[in-house]
């Protein structure tokens, strides 16, 4: 009976809780436009590279969302987060997710559009 307590506590001490990824600079200063494009061709292409489309769509939606909210998507669909601010993660199978900078915050080099 005490290892079903112990496992079901170790599998809470594995979940980790979500945190908004560290500042970070672009190499070169971006427009919003350039983000919000570089953003759309990462999830377009996202689920060629492995995976389940299942997790890239809820790790998209993750990755749009407020903390509290993102925290419930991933850990609704199974996702193993290996590093807090998302951008590695595992699915069930052992899959992994690698989720670049830019399409969870913004870089500190942002610049205005024209």
């Amino acid at each position: 009976m005490g290892c079903s307590g112990s496992s079901l506590a170790n599998g809470d001490e594995r979940k980790k809780k979500i945190r908004k990824p560290k500042p970070w600079k672009h190499s070169e200063p971006i427009t919003r436009t350039q983000l919000l494009q570089m953003r759309e061709e990462f999830w377009d292409t996202a689920p060629h590279y492995g995976g389940q489309k299942e997790i890239w769509d809820a790790l998209h939606a993750a990755a749009e969302a407020d903390l509290t909210l993102a925290q419930a998507i991933v850990d609704s669909a199974g996702v193993i987060i290996q590093s807090e601010d998302l951008t590695i993660c595992y699915d069930e199978r052992g899959a992994k997710y690698e989720l670049p900078n830019y399409v969870l915050s913004e870089p500190k080099n942002l610049i205005k559009d024209n």
